[in-house]
Parts: structure tokens; sequence; C-alpha cells
């Protein structure tokens, strides 16, 4: 299959084309710059120059596929428009791939976000939907829940899409700016692991090459609008990830309040993440697509040390 990718040099991406390589794809990567370009090519990647905000060469990129991969977001936008303009931007790039494959039956799998059901005092499965997103919800993660609906809705347009809903923690030895590194410095930082309240609420993991192979499994036989659910650890105390990051670093765990979790608190633009209760299952995903995760699991990893040597690196005091 003729895979088209993008976002191929972010920490998803990276590891997704050469799963579909080693699965005996062509692919073929979206690089803005010669720096994207060379690490496409580094990776086995035929590589197509070209930005987001090019809507026509989406389209031609897409039509010429025989199906996308879709986990590129205009992150150059957080600083100045947060979430929203994200959102708003990455809007018409899946309704141009919608009007790229319409009525083909290729398929179209992107990135979106175990978040995205909202908190449901259960867990959530890939059965329930992306909730609205109204206006409550500017600013917030779920400010995206725009974007897979729309991917999910172009089934209705003969387009084989999908969502592959991704935990708020994903993990690997190359994982530099996610949760988990912004977690341990500020640890360092605050000289103790902080969790909100009682730190019950339920975070989810899985290793980012176990998130590889689901976006290939999704691409190759995932049905028409569906979501996925790559989930290794669907329920994970956000104490427990503090305590074993203060064991780590040989910090105390510590209870932050909830007044206290705010600029100039703990965590900071983290507060309203840090206090998501988001238990997920996997069980439609494993049954229907065959996945099962092979990789360490979030404290397996935490325990193999890479995360801690690149917090020394992070760390001036050390």
């Amino acid at each position: 299959m003729r895979v088209f990718v993008t976002g191929g040099t972010g920490h998803a991406g990276s590891y997704i084309i050469p799963e579909l390589i080693t699965a005996g794809h062509e692919v073929t990567g979206l690089a803005r710059s010669d720096t994207a370009a060379a690490a496409l090519s580094a990776i086995g990647a035929k590589v197509r120059r070209g930005e987001l905000q090019d809507l026509d060469g989406l389209q031609e990129a897409a039509a010429a596929s025989d199906g996308v991969i879709h986990v590129a977001h205009r992150q150059d936008l957080l600083p100045s428009g947060g979430i929203d303009a994200v959102a708003a931007a990455e809007l018409p790039v899946v309704l141009a791939y919608g009007e790229a494959l319409a009525g083909t039956g290729k398929p179209l799998v992107a990135a979106g976000s175990t978040g995205s059901p909202g908190s449901l005092g259960r867990a959530a499965t890939e059965e329930d939907p992306a909730l609205p997103c109204g206006d409550e919800y500017k600013g917030t993660l779920r400010a995206r829940n725009v974007v897979e609906s729309a991917v999910v809705g172009l089934a209705e347009r003969g387009v084989r899409s999908s969502i592959v809903r991704l935990p708020t923690i994903m993990h690997s030895t190359t994982d530099h700016a996610g949760f988990l590194p912004t977690l341990i410095t500020l640890a360092q930082e605050k000289g103790f692991a902080g969790y909100p309240g009682d730190g019950g609420n339920l975070w989810n993991a899985v290793h980012v090459r176990d998130a590889a192979s689901l976006f290939r499994l999704a691409l190759e036989k995932g049905a028409a609008g569906t979501y996925w659910h790559a989930v290794e650890d669907g329920g994970i105390p956000f104490r427990e990830i503090a305590e074993a990051i203060g064991n780590h670093l040989g910090l105390p765990a510590v209870s932050v309040p909830a007044d206290e979790l705010m600029l100039p608190g703990y965590f900071g633009f983290l507060a309203n993440l840090v206090t998501l209760d988001l238990p997920v299952s996997n069980l439609i995903t494993r049954r229907t697509l065959g996945w099962e995760p092979t990789q360490p699991s979030l404290f397996a990893d935490l325990d193999n040390g890479h995360y801690f040597s690149s917090a020394d690196d992070r760390d001036p005091s050390r």
C-alpha cells in the first residue's frame, strides 16, 4: 500500500513510518524543511515537500496514495492561539483529505485523544463518540473533538476513516517533550513529586511502538467511522505516577491542594490536565484488530531509567 503520512518526524510518526515499512508498505512523508526531509529519508520514507497550510498539495498527495495517516498538527500556533487555534487549523486539513478520498473506500487514520468522550464515570470504550465541543470547552483538549468528529463523519462520504485515540502518556526512549518528562522536571524544580488532591484520578498510557502498530492495523483493516484505543495501562492513579517519579528521583510524593494547582502553584498551566479522570478500555480494539501491546508498561519503562538520565541533563544543579 502507498501511504501518505504527516507528522512523520514527530514522536509518534517517527515510529509509525518504520512500522509501515517493515510491514511492506511504501511510505511518503510530508516535510516542510530540509531537516525534516533528511529525517524522513533516514527512516526509509520518500519525501514530499510541503506545508499543512497547502490544502491543494495535501489533496494531491492523498489522491495519489492508497491511504493516509495524519498525526501532524500546527504546534507553532500553540503559543499565540492555544489548542483552539491548533484545532481550527487542523479541521480544513482533514476535510481536504475527505475531498481527495471521497467515494474511494481508501483509509484515513488520524490521531485523537482518550479524553474526547469526556469523564464518563466509567471506562470509556471505542463506542463512545467524541463529545460535542461547545464554547465552554474552548482552550481545553476537547477543542479538538471537532476534528475527530469530522474524520469519523467522512465514513458517510465513502472514506474508510478512523481515529486512533492516544493516551495522556505515550512513553519511549525518545519522549523528550511529553507529559512524563514535564512532570519529572516539575518534581526536580519543586523538590517533590506532586499529585492533585488524593491522586485517585486515573490516567492512561502506552508505549509509542505499540501505538505505531495500532495505526498500521487501523490503516490495513479498520472499519469506516470507528475509534480505536491505543492504551495499554487504562487506569493508573495519578498518585502512583507521582510516587514512581519521586522514588526514582529520591523525592517525596506530596498532595497538592486544589487552591495551589494553578499559577503560581505547583502545576501551573497543567492544572486542568492533571485533574483529569480518564479510565479507558481497549477491549474492542484488541478483539477487532488483534492488537496486543508488547512493549514495556509505563512503570517498567520508568524503571529502565532513561527518563531520569535525561532529567539529570535538564537539571542545572546536577
